[in-house]
């Protein structure tokens, strides 16, 4: 049987030893490829939002992936998520938004759904993507999104602790008002990891494991 081939399209270097030891554990039998562009994330940042001009390179890159050959291609990018939906119909092979399945996780979790970022331009289309898949799951849910102000210039700055800091005092904020929480960026993990159990009021759902355990069972 022909080996699956994963291409995992990344904004930033930094997840591909992520995905790299996730699909070690969750797709021992699937090879894999990376496409990394980090200049997306910062286009983004200085125009404010996802542009035409940036979502006709994230479906280049999306093309790209399909013609090395990939049978299934995973974008680990929530910021340019709209985009990634937009490329997927002209793709002959599937196309996921790595926080997808985290989203439909949440739908089926609980009513009151909290989404958490540091970065506006990545809160938004997380938080829209939550709303249509509940409106597609038939639910009716409650949605706070919170923006955790300074923390991601903190982490740029150098100041991790700060960073660290911020995060963990909107997860704790938010944990008393929802029924689980989503992380619009999957840097903000590891701050989940320091919380103590006492603090962990309910289910954070980080995207990265949930998007492999996805195509765990499709591919």
């Amino acid at each position: 049987m022909k080996t699956k081939t994963l291409a995992l399209i990344h904004t930033s270097a930094t997840l591909v030893p992520v995905f790299a030891q996730l699909c070690r554990e969750k797709l021992p039998r699937v090879a894999t490829f990376n496409i990394v562009d980090d200049s997306l994330v910062r286009a983004i940042g200085e125009r404010g939002a996802l542009t035409p001009d940036i979502a006709r390179r994230v479906a280049a890159y999306v093309s790209s992936a399909e013609a090395g050959g990939a049978d299934h291609i995973l974008v680990t990018c929530s910021s340019i998520g709209p985009a990634v939906e937009a490329s997927a119909p002209f793709s002959a092979v599937p196309v996921l938004r790595v926080d997808q399945p985290m989203a439909d996780e949440a739908v089926r979790r609980g009513k009151r759904i909290g989404v958490i970022a540091t970065l506006r331009t990545t809160l938004e289309p997380t938080a829209d993507l939550v709303r249509r898949r509940a409106a597609l799951a038939g639910r009716d849910i409650a949605l706070t999104a919170r923006l955790c102000e300074g923390a991601f210039e903190a982490l740029m700055s150098g100041d991790a602790g700060k960073h660290d800091a911020l995060v963990a005092a909107a997860l704790r904020e938010l944990s008393a008002r929802v029924d689980v929480i989503l992380l619009a960026q999957a840097s903000m993990a590891r701050v989940v990891d320091t919380l103590p159990e006492s603090e962990r009021r309910v289910p954070i759902l980080a995207s990265p494991p949930l998007a492999i355990d996805h195509l765990a069972r499709v591919l």
